[in-house]
């Protein structure tokens, strides 16, 4: 303005700054994003260090299972062991994988002999797989085709040490014809303990 006349100041009003209501959820949604982040940070925390754990868990508990489960390398059959009868016996010798040795059988009262001795003429053992043959006694033979295998004792001269599990055949030849009867268990042929050993 021109001459002395007064100035005039201008005021004006501040306006007061509008709330929304969406504000305050805005603000509660960010504090549960942050919290929720949070969460799943722990989580992948805590999934990764159970990974990393079985990781280096899992070997431990299978080389402790092996160890368990392995069994003894059986080196040779040198044993006696239970055949089919109460009193009868198979005596095993191997010598490189060959086996010698016999059947012992007794004899019923219709028999001469008080015991029928069956040696081996064909016996073979690869690994754990053992065959063996007997000779022919009054007619009769037997074959068995199986393995060997550590029983329930837990030392060498305790009964039930070795094993042999498989099949046996006992074969009856017609002395008239030469015609063959097979008949076909599966038995399981348990050593003799050092006590039950006769001298």
């Amino acid at each position: 303005m021109s001459g002395g006349g007064h100035r005039v100041r201008l005021c004006l009003p501040v306006l007061p700054r509008t709330i929304h209501k969406d504000d305050g959820f805005l603000m509660a949604r960010q504090t549960e994003r942050s919290h929720s982040s949070k969460r799943e940070n722990l989580i992948w925390i805590g999934l990764t260090a159970a990974f990393v754990a079985l990781v280096f868990w899992q070997p431990g508990v299978a080389k402790a299972r092996s160890k368990e489960k392995a069994p003894e390398k059986i080196e040779e059959i040198n044993k006696e062991f239970h055949f089919l009868g109460p009193e009868d016996t198979v005596l095993i010798h191997e010598e490189d994988g060959k086996l010698k040795g016999q059947i012992n059988v007794f004899a019923g009262p219709e028999e001469s002999d008080d015991i029928l001795s069956y040696l081996l003429t064909i016996g073979t053992r690869v690994k754990d797989h053992v065959e063996f043959k007997t000779s022919k006694v009054h007619e009769k033979y037997f074959r068995f085709s199986g393995s060997v295998e550590r029983g329930e004792g837990k030392k060498e001269e305790a009964p039930d040490y070795l094993r042999l599990v498989g099949t046996l055949e006992i074969v009856t030849v017609n002395g008239m014809t030469g015609k063959e009867t097979t008949e076909t268990r599966h038995v399981v042929l348990k050593s003799l303990g050092a006590e039950e050993i006769e001298d």
